[in-house]
């Protein structure tokens, strides 16, 4: 178990606080006021780590950027390729929580991505 940081724990809380999908660097800017000893580095390692232990899930690469995803539940996501946001569905994935999915193929689905891709309301 990770001792206890505050940094770490504000990390965690923009990513959460937030439904904009953010990369490290908005995390980053974020709180580099109230945290001014904060590094990007500090923020990757967390956010690494917080992948690893399923605290956060990546959404992948948008814009150039990697994006992260405080809502761990299986939702989908749809990614504007003009503007580069990003926005949750719900519904889609209940065949993968009802072991469906699993079923089906005869395997153990432990996670789902699942991504639509054009423009948003504001871009069209």
């Amino acid at each position: 178990m990770k001792r206890y940081s505050r940094k770490r724990e504000a990390i965690l809380d923009a990513i959460r606080s937030t439904t904009i999908h953010p990369s490290a660097e908005w995390v980053y800017m974020k709180l580099k006021p109230d945290f001014p000893d904060l590094s990007l580095a500090t923020v990757y390692r967390n956010i690494a780590e917080f992948i690893e232990d399923g605290t956060v899930v990546s959404v992948g690469s948008v814009a150039g950027q990697e994006r992260y995803d405080g809502r761990t539940e299986a939702h989908s996501h749809f990614i504007c390729d003009d503007c580069g946001s990003v926005t949750d569905i719900f519904g889609f994935d209940t065949r993968i929580e009802n072991g469906e999915i699993g079923d089906m193929l005869g395997a153990l689905v432990t996670r789902q991505s699942l991504s639509f891709h054009g423009k948003c309301k504001n871009c069209l």
